[in-house]
């Protein structure tokens, strides 16, 4: 994605109140170089960070008539209105090494033996996974296959396939599950009525035993 910035000359808490009164958007871009404060058009920004690209993605921002690659790292909205009220970017080149989270894409699981042979459910318990590659080979989202899913089994990163140079960050000796199957409510309501039965069969011990004392 590519999008337009603007060198910022004044900086400060007044400066940028001043700034975001003419729909601008103070920023900073820093890495790879000399930290650089910019602004950004308030509106155009807006939409931008609706799109899911533009938060996992490398971009393009022309500045000062060049175009420079940068991820973004930060942004600050207003507390209750739509207001965007700051941005930071990293600038990066094909050398540098990234750390991100990722969308992941789901496909196929209406396909899965899962769901198609015992009309399993799925949970897509994480939507996204920080990924650790070189910035050129930053992915959009990864696309993740579930149509090979069988019941009572569960996907873990660990056992996702991910394009060559590109790992998922492990904190610690977690390995989260990224979607879980599991049987149906109704399911497992109807293999349990057993213990009512036993309750019935020691009510007529104690009827008898109720009438051998009405007796004496």
């Amino acid at each position: 994605m590519k999008f337009v910035a603007y060198e910022r000359t004044q900086q400060g808490t007044g400066a940028s109140r001043r700034l975001r009164k003419t729909d601008k958007v103070p920023g900073i871009v820093y890495g790879a170089g000399q930290a650089q404060m910019i602004e950004l058009d308030h509106n155009a920004l807006y939409f931008a960070l609706k799109k899911e690209a533009f938060h996992s993605s490398l971009l393009e921002m022309e500045l000062g008539g060049k175009v420079q690659k940068v991820l973004l790292r930060d942004f600050q909205m207003h507390p209750w209105k739509q207001n965007v009220l700051h941005i930071d970017f990293q600038r990066v080149d094909d050398t540098t090494r990234v750390h991100k989270k990722i969308p992941l894409h789901f496909a196929g699981e209406e396909n899965s033996p899962a769901v198609k042979t015992d009309k399993c459910l799925i949970s897509h318990v994480t939507t996204d996974l920080e990924v650790e590659c070189l910035a050129s080979q930053l992915p959009e989202f990864l696309p993740i296959d579930l149509s090979n899913l069988v019941k009572n089994q569960s996907l873990k990163a660990s056992d996702l396939k991910l394009p060559e140079g590109i790992k998922w960050v492990r904190h610690g000796k977690i390995d989260p599950v990224i979607v879980a199957v599991t049987v149906p409510k109704e399911e497992v309501e109807e293999a349990a009525p057993a213990a009512p039965v036993v309750a019935a069969a020691a009510a007529p011990a104690k009827k008898k035993k109720d009438e051998k004392q009405n007796k004496k």
